[in-house]
């Protein structure tokens, strides 16, 4: 089955690691595209087709500030993501449940001794 368009939704969007870098950075506030390419090591062109696609996917919002172009996290915009991973909520809770308790029993076996 062929892959969906990059662009069609935030899960493919999020797929490419440095469209994650990039919002990992906008976490922080909003950064010029070029500040975004230098602090990530990119060069313009490729930051600004990830800034694109992050855009058409409402993961970032952009301004003009002169003449540059700057850019800020959408967050709203992982709402599926977050929705998708709390689905997992369940297994997590029950897994840290059963390490704790292996840990406690392992205290109370390793005092007995």
């Amino acid at each position: 089955m062929a892959r969906a368009a990059t662009t069609s939704d935030v899960f493919n969007a999020i797929a490419e690691p440095q469209r994650r870098d990039i919002l990992l950075l906008l976490r922080d506030g909003e950064r010029p595209a070029t500040a975004i390419a230098e602090e990530l090591g990119l060069s313009q062109p490729g930051t600004s087709k990830h800034l694109r696609v992050l855009r058409e996917v409402g993961l970032v919002d952009d301004r003009r500030d002169g003449r540059q172009r700057v850019y800020r996290l959408d967050a709203r915009g992982l709402e599926p993501v977050h929705e998708w991973a709390g689905g997992f909520e369940r297994f997590w809770n029950e897994s840290f449940e059963r390490l704790d308790a292996y840990v406690q029993d392992l205290k109370r076996n390793g005092s007995a001794q």
